[in-house]
């Protein structure tokens, strides 16, 4: 299993079963992975270039096994076999393609940017969990990715994220979450507290009245 770095976000994988949290790590290593390729990449194709090179592995992993690449190995190991293709996973990568275009994002992008790769995600994990149709997968991961965009934007870049993040956030975490899909509820809960932080301003991760905000919703879905 890939052991995340946030103590937040393992205390939310905690909240998943044991048979679904390797798998969900792996998923959310993959997102974290491509987004360390736009965060360290200056020129659009070269970003392009590395993206490409990630979607051709993603979708080789259905017709043979993996290189020898941590992130590759533990999603043919522990999501592949989950009923997810390879192909499925490289979707996520068309989000973090919008964010190559060097003109100003506008909403239409941004809904295309947090539908494939929060909504991907979300979907994705959703399936892994076993969330229910009620479950409010897409708007949370919408959410999530734009909070997580808005987080790492300069200020005039960061408005439009932020109020989509907001709204799309406020939306998944009023609702009642089944048990098996709490911690992908846990995970809406921390981008919406994150994205209540002042522009600039680092999460106080695993200050005691995070946690308990989370702890809350594992006990009561909210």
């Amino acid at each position: 299993m890939i052991e995340p770095a946030n103590p937040e976000r393992m205390l939310a994988l905690s909240y998943a079963s044991e048979q679904g949290r390797s798998a969900l790590a792996a998923v959310l290593a993959l997102d974290d992975t491509l987004g360390q390729i736009l965060r360290t990449t200056r020129e659009p194709l070269v970003g392009q270039m590395r993206l490409t090179w990630w979607h051709e592995a993603l979708v080789a992993l259905d017709m043979a096994p993996p290189p020898a690449q941590p992130v590759l190995q533990a999603l043919a190991a522990e999501v592949l076999p989950r009923g997810i293709s390879g192909a499925t996973l490289a979707g996520m990568i068309d989000g973090w393609e919008v964010l190559l275009d060097p003109d100003p994002l506008t909403r239409p992008g941004l809904e295309a940017y947090a539908a494939a790769r929060g909504g991907g995600l979300f979907a994705v994990a959703g399936q892994i969990l076993g969330a229910t149709a009620r479950d409010p997968l897409a708007a949370a991961g919408a959410g999530w990715a734009l909070a997580d965009l808005a987080r790492h934007a300069r200020d005039a870049a960061a408005r439009l994220p932020a109020e989509m993040a907001a709204t799309a956030l406020a939306d998944a975490t009023r609702q009642r979450w089944s048990p098996a899909a709490r911690a992908l509820g846990a995970l809406a809960h921390i981008a919406r507290m994150d994205l209540s932080l002042p522009s600039g301003v680092s999460p106080p991760v695993g200050a005691p009245r995070r946690v308990g905000r989370l702890a809350w919703h594992r006990f009561t879905g909210r």
